[in-house]
């Protein structure tokens, strides 16, 4: 991809306006996403933190539910942040019996698994890829990646636990880079849409 990528921002819940300044400090023009059709006029989305239950309900509300996962499985390239991991996961652990997920990714994810809102931390985190040092990670409420299929990139452990992964065009961590001014994952995001 030559030009500029488009990128949207799930705008349901969570950090939206921080990940619109992330992806555009990244080089992406970014714009935020709420309707079905505003799918079609982005090249990659990026799934914000927030509570993943509601964002779950959320998207069926606003008719994103099947239009999201037809997107996943043909390929557009998607990040997910804290509840956004979550909504990516294949599977996910200690969620609400009609909790739905995208899928995506082929992992199990333990939703709240560092802890509750009062148990928030920032750690500094290695991130395969990413050069220039650790990044540092802001987990608030954050999951954890429990176990990941064969196709799954392990980018970044933290305290023994999966906090980053990528498969295909799909990214994930559990902790929310948006809240840092730090855009080096974003950058990582942006330049896998431009090598799509």
């Amino acid at each position: 991809m030559s030009r500029t990528p488009t990128v949207g921002v799930l705008a349901l819940q969570g950090d939206v306006r921080e990940h619109l300044i992330a992806l555009a400090a990244a080089d992406a023009v970014a714009r935020p996403v709420r309707r079905p059709e505003e799918l079609d006029e982005v090249d990659a989305l990026v799934i914000p933190g927030g509570e993943s239950t509601t964002m779950s309900k959320l998207v069926g509300v606003f008719g994103l539910l099947e239009p999201l996962r037809e997107r996943v499985r043909a390929g557009l390239p998607m990040y997910g942040t804290c509840a956004g991991m979550i909504m990516l996961a294949d599977k996910v652990l200690d969620g609400r019996d009609d909790q739905e997920t995208l899928g995506g990714v082929d992992m199990t994810v333990r939703r709240n698994a560092f802890g509750r809102q009062n148990d928030s931390f920032e750690a500094a985190v290695e991130v395969k890829g990413v050069e220039g040092g650790p990044v540092d990670g802001v987990f608030i409420r954050a999951p954890w990646v429990e176990s990941v299929g064969a196709s799954v990139d392990v980018l970044a452990v933290h305290d023994g636990h999966t906090v980053a992964v990528r498969q295909g065009n799909v990214l994930a961590t559990s902790f929310h880079p948006e809240l840092t001014g730090d855009h080096r994952i974003h950058a990582l995001f942006v330049d896998m849409v431009r090598e799509r």
